[in-house]
Parts: structure tokens; C-alpha cells; sequence
């Protein structure tokens, strides 16, 4: 069964593209990657989807329900953290919170001050006295109060220190370990690789790609770094395959796409020091994407 199902959604903000025919379902209990950089269409899709902006066209349902037709109702097991936090600046983060849970129709207090003892938040203080960071720990609060079904995630690690950052994906893999669905979204390709089963790459407001974390990285790509023992010329690493090149002087590193035999072949006309062949970070692969189409 999948918790979203979003088939051709399109928004245009007057003549200004937004995002153009976005597909992708996300299945039950999945942990799914929406990745690219700044201004490639994550946020739109998500406000679009969470029915904060409606779609120009296409359509989108969580649960089974149309996400505009039935906004209010998907709510209540939904949790939400924006890429940014804005609240009432005057009040206490408990008070705050409180209300935020009085939306859902139950008794949310204990859920509460787990989530705050785990995220280090200091619920006495004034929200107008938090850094941006704390602020930060207020909405990953805020959002998974209410024991939420499905949490979508916009951006969430911004302004955590890496300590707080390794706290919350705990905290992310023990719900979904519960039972709960996730999407999130960032351009910080690590997490993604780090958390998710499958990912949507975006670019310029479009779908470029939709696959398994594994398959994008593993069966694909192999990261190549040789030491040679003599200065070698560029030219003999040019052939189909071979992305990425760098070369300086007797190093060589470059992604390889391909039988593997192919490479090792010609290799072994060569001295080689030393070779490293490893899996290459999602990030490189990313880019590699990114410059294909362009």
C-alpha cells in the first residue's frame, strides 16, 4: 500500500515555474529521499502536497485521500517540519507546544517531555530567547507530538550541531521502526544515503530520477583512485564508462560505469603503487547526474 501517491503534479506561480508533472508514491512504512539542491522544487512539492498551496494541475493522495479534498482530515496523522520554524515569539516552548497538541484531540503531554528530554530542549524558555538551532528542536517536537502516521520532512538538520543531528535520525528510525512513513527532503545527500530505501532526484522543478539508494550507488557506479608509478596521459583513461575523470600527474580517480572487467583489463597494461575501488558517496553520483543533463 502506499501513504502518497502524487501523479503528474504541476504548480506555476503565475509565468514562474514551480514544479512540472512530479510522480512518485512513497509505500507504507517506507523512509523515502527527496533530494537536489535549493530552488529545484522540494518545498512546492511538499507545501502542494500538504495542501498549503493548491496545484496549477495533477493530482496527489496520502492515505488514499485526495490531498486538497480532504487537507483537515489528512492532518490529524500527519506530522510536518518546515525547512523554516516561525512562532509566537512571546511564549513559553511548553505553552507552545501544548497548543499545537490541542489540535489533535488528545492527551499529548507525555509524548512531549520525551521528546524534549531526548532533543536537549529546554521547555521553560521563551521562544523569543532560542537560537535558530533550538528552534529547529521546537518543530521536530511539535511535529511527532501526536504519534503521526506519515512525517515529512522539509530540510530538518539545518542549524542541529552533528551531535543533536545523530540524536534525531535515532529518533527518526525508532518511529518508523513504530510504524511510521517517512519523506524527507534535502539537499544534504549523506542523510538521505544514510536513512532512505529510495530516492526521487529533482532538478529544475522535474522528475530526473527514481530508484533505490542501492541500485544508484552499488550496481551503477564504482569509485576508482590509482597511484601509478609514472605520470601516465589523460588520453588513456578516456573511454566509455569513465566519468569524473582527474588526473595529476601519476593520480588518477574517476567514476566508472560499466563491467568492471572492462577497466581491470586495462589496468593491467599498467604499473599501478596502489588502487582503491570503492562505492562512491550518493553525492558524487548526484553530481554526476546533474552535469549528464545538463
Amino acid at each position: 500500500m502506499n501513504v502518497i501517491e502524487i501523479n503528474k503534479l504541476t504548480k506555476y506561480y503565475g509565468q514562474a515555474r514551480g514544479i512540472i508533472d512530479v510522480s512518485f508514491n512513497v509505500g507504507e512504512g517506507e523512509i523515502f529521499g527527496f533530494i537536489g539542491p535549493n530552488g529545484a522544487g522540494k518545498s512546492t512539492t511538499i507545501r502542494t502536497l500538504l495542501a498549503l498551496i493548491y496545484p496549477t494541475s495533477g493530482s496527489a493522495t496520502i492515505f488514499g485521500k485526495d490531498c486538497i479534498r480532504y487537507a483537515p482530515e489528512i492532518a490529524r496523522d500527519v506530522g510536518y517540519l518546515p525547512s523554516e520554524v516561525f512562532y509566537y515569539e512571546r511564549m513559553k516552548v511548553i505553552d507552545l507546544l501544548q497548543y499545537a497538541a490541542s489540535f489533535y484531540k488528545k492527551d499529548c503531554s507525555k509524548r512531549i517531555f520525551e521528546l524534549a528530554e531526548i532533543m536537549d530542549l529546554d521547555l521553560k524558555k521563551r521562544i523569543d530567547d532560542l537560537s535558530f538551532g533550538n528552534k529547529k528542536k521546537v518543530g521536530i517536537v511539535q511535529g511527532l507530538l501526536h504519534d503521526p502516521r506519515l512525517i515529512i520532512l522539509d530540510e530538518p538538520t539545518s542549524g542541529l550541531d552533528p551531535l543533536m543531528q545523530q540524536k534525531f535520525f535515532d529518533l527518526l528510525l525508532e518511529e518508523n521502526q513504530k510504524g511510521a512513513t517517512i519523506l524527507l527532503s534535502s539537499h544534504v545527500l549523506s542523510e538521505v544515503q544514510r536513512l532512505c530505501s529510495r530516492v526521487a532526484i529533482i532538478k529544475d522543478g522535474q522528475i530526473i530520477k527514481l530508484e533505490k539508494i542501492s541500485d544508484l550507488t552499488e550496481n551503477n557506479y564504482k569509485k576508482f583512485k590509482i597511484e601509478m608509478k609514472e605520470d601516465i596521459r589523460r588520453e588513456y583513461f578516456e573511454m566509455a564508462g569513465i566519468n569524473n575523470l582527474a588526473l595529476e600527474g601519476s593520480k588518477v580517480s574517476f567514476l566508472f560505469k560499466g563491467n568492471i572487467n572492462l577497466i581491470l583489463k586495462k589496468l593491467a597494461y599498467v604499473e599501478i603503487e596502489n588502487i582503491w575501488i570503492e562505492e562512491p558517496s550518493l553525492e558524487e553520483v548526484f553530481i554526476h547526474y546533474y552535469e549528464k543533463e545538463a
